[in-house]
C-alpha cells in the first residue's frame, strides 16, 4: 500500500498531522481557518486531537495538530470529494492493519520487552544498593564488638593516600587489590569481598554533589581505616612493594 499520507505510530495509536491531511485533501481555505471550522463538527481536543507547533523553518513555528484516525476519516467524509473518499478508503486500511491480532500481538511484545529492559535496569540499580548496604552492615558489626582506635572515622583515609605512600596511582592500588581477591567493583564503586568486608578495614561515606543538569546527586566512596592500612602493608611487604620511606632505608 502506497503512503498517501504519512501515518505517526509513535503514540499508543495511529495520528496523522492535520497539515499533512489538509495538503493531501487539496482544500482550498487556508488551514488556520479550515481547521477550526472542522473542530465545529465535534472534535474535542485531547480526545480527538492535540494541538502543538511546528519547527520553524525559518519563519514563525505554525500551529499544527496530531489528529486520530478516527478524526481524520471523518473529515476526509466532510469534504465530500473524490480525494477525500481516495483517503478515507486508505485511513480505513491503516485500522485495519493496526488492529489486526498480529499487529496486536506485535505490540504487545514490544511492551513486554520495554518492561523487562526496565526491571532489569532497576534490579541493577538494587543489587549495587543491596551491595554497599551489605559492605556497611559488615564494617559496623566491629565497631559493636570491640573499639580501637584505627577504626575510628577520624582515621579514615583514601585508596589514593595510601597508593602515594608506594609512589603508586588509585588506579594501580585498585587493580592490585582485585588482583589478590581482595575487593571487586560494582556499580562504580570498589567494594571488599565478604571475608574481608567484615574485619574493619574500610567505611564507606556517601558524598552530594552537583551535576551538570544542576541536580542534586550523591556518590558512595569507599575509605580505608588504619587497621586496612596496615593490612595493605603487609600485603604488599609479602610481595616485595615496600613504601617510599622504608626504601630509603635499603
Amino acid at each position: 500500500m502506497d503512503e498517501l499520507v504519512r501515518i505517526n505510530y509513535e503514540n499508543d495509536r495511529p495520528t496523522v498531522l492535520g497539515r499533512d491531511l489538509h495538503a493531501v485533501l487539496e482544500v482550498k481555505t487556508p488551514y488556520d481557518k479550515w481547521f477550526p471550522r472542522m473542530c465545529e463538527y465535534g472534535f474535542v481536543e485531547g480526545t480527538d486531537f492535540s494541538t502543538f507547533l511546528s519547527e520553524s523553518t525559518g519563519g514563525r513555528p505554525a500551529v499544527d495538530h496530531q489528529i486520530t484516525i478516527d478524526m481524520a476519516k471523518e473529515l476526509c467524509m466532510i469534504q465530500r470529494t473524490p480525494k477525500g473518499k481516495e483517503c478515507r478508503q486508505y485511513f480505513l486500511e491503516i485500522e485495519r492493519r493496526w488492529n489486526s491480532p498480529e499487529a496486536i500481538m506485535a505490540r504487545a511484545l514490544q511492551i513486554a520487552n520495554q518492561q523487562l529492559t526496565q526491571v532489569r535496569k532497576q534490579n541493577k540499580l538494587l543489587e549495587g544498593t543491596i551491595a554497599v548496604q551489605n559492605q556497611q552492615i559488615a564494617e559496623m558489626k566491629p565497631k559493636v564488638s570491640y573499639y580501637d582506635v584505627v577504626l575510628n572515622c577520624k582515621d579514615l583515609i583514601s585508596t589514593s593516600a595510601i597508593a602515594k605512600d608506594y609512589g603508586k596511582s588509585a588506579i594501580w592500588m585498585n587493580r592490585y587489590l582485585n588482583k589478590k581477591g581482595i575487593q571487586f567493583k560494582q556499580g562504580g564503586i570498589w567494594l571488599l569481598y565478604q571475608k574481608y568486608a567484615e574485619k574493619g578495614y574500610t567505611s564507606t561515606k556517601t558524598h552530594s554533589y552537583i551535576g551538570s543538569n544542576g541536580e542534586l546527586h550523591t556518590k558512595v566512596h569507599t575509605y580505608w581505616t588504619q587497621k586496612g592500612r596496615l593490612f595493605i602493608y603487609e600485603l604488599l611487604k609479602a610481595d616485595g612493594i615496600l613504601p617510599q620511606i622504608e626504601m630509603e632505608g635499603v
